[in-house]
């Protein structure tokens, strides 16, 4: 029961089991209504496009990401894509990255790629830097760096 629920007495309506004259009845003073997606809450596909494109602007030009930045083909378009694809399913939008792919096995996927702390903390000043320049709801960006927080640090397979 939604917690815009209020709970109020009626009238005894005789001993019925363990209820022994005592009805309750619910008044909802608001529809409920499902939470909006970080999808939703960013605007969709535009602003999640804008903050991969950042994002990769970001790796590819600033030399605090150039560990990561190595670990991608010189052509970053098709790195683009598919992150922007992702994001947007990930995030509560359509699943296009899973209509092309399949599944994301995203761990899987990344295995042949040595990341440990330094790049996982390197993709992560990226995003957190796009995030801070792109995302002005204060709600979905620290939502966006903690869930980003965990994903990067669980595609870490490597020591140190």
């Amino acid at each position: 029961m939604p917690a815009a629920a209020i709970c109020r007495r009626a009238k005894p309506r005789g001993g019925y089991g363990l209820a022994v004259g005592l009805a309750v009845t619910f008044t909802f003073f608001q529809p409920y209504s499902m939470p909006e997606s970080i999808y939703e809450s960013l605007g969709g596909e535009q602003t999640l496009r804008a903050l991969v494109d950042r994002f990769y602007d970001l790796m590819d030009s600033e030399p605090e990401a150039a560990g990561i930045r190595a670990l991608h083909p010189e052509d970053l378009t098709e790195s683009r894509n598919k992150l922007f694809w992702f994001l947007v399913g990930w995030s509560g939008g359509p699943p296009m990255y899973i209509e092309r792919f399949g599944h994301p096995r995203l761990r899987a996927r990344h295995l042949p790629f040595p990341i440990g702390e330094s790049e996982r903390d390197q993709w992560l000043w990226c995003m957190n830097r796009a995030l801070a320049e792109l995302i002005t709801d204060n709600f979905a960006r620290v939502q966006l760096a903690h869930n980003f927080a965990q994903l990067a640090d669980f595609m870490r397979n490597k020591a140190g």
